[in-house]
C-alpha cells in the first residue's frame, strides 16, 4: 500500500509572527482556521502543512524530524533568514551532493536549506 507524506504539522507560540516570517523570506501563502491554527499550501511550500498554536518547538537536539527546503541560491536564502528572525543554527556546510545550513524560525522550530554544491 502506498502511503506518500501528504502533509506536515508543527507548533508555533506567535501564528503571526510565524506566518509573517515563512511569507516574507520563502513565499508562502497561508489559510487561517480559527485562532489556533494556520495551514500553507503545497503551491507555495512544496507540501501542505500547517502550524498549531502551542507552546512548542521542534529541534533535532531533542529528536524531532527535520524539514529541508531546497533553494538555488543558499547564500542569499540565509542572509533572508536571519533578516527576518531567524537563528542559525548550523552555519553553510558541504554533504555528499550537495550544502546546506539549519536554522530556527521566530518560534524556535528548526529547519534546513541545501543547495546543490558550488560549479
Amino acid at each position: 500500500m502506498k502511503a506518500p507524506i501528504n502533509y506536515i504539522e508543527l507548533p508555533a507560540n506567535d501564528l503571526v509572527k510565524i506566518k509573517s516570517f515563512f511569507s516574507d523570506v520563502f513565499e508562502w501563502q497561508f489559510s487561517d482556521y480559527g485562532e489556533q491554527y494556520t495551514a500553507f499550501s503545497s503551491a507555495s511550500a512544496g507540501l501542505d502543512g500547517g502550524f498549531y498554536l502551542a507552546p512548542l518547538s521542534s529541534s533535532t537536539e531533542a529528536g524531532a524530524a527535520l524539514v529541508v527546503l531546497f533553494s538555488d541560491a543558499l547564500e542569499a536564502c540565509l542572509e533572508q533568514v536571519v533578516e527576518h528572525g531567524g537563528r542559525v543554527v548550523k552555519p553553510i556546510f558541504e554533504f555528499p551532493g550537495g550544502r546546506r545550513f539549519h536554522f530556527c524560525d521566530p518560534c524556535g522550530n528548526e529547519w534546513a536549506v541545501w543547495s546543490l554544491p558550488e560549479a
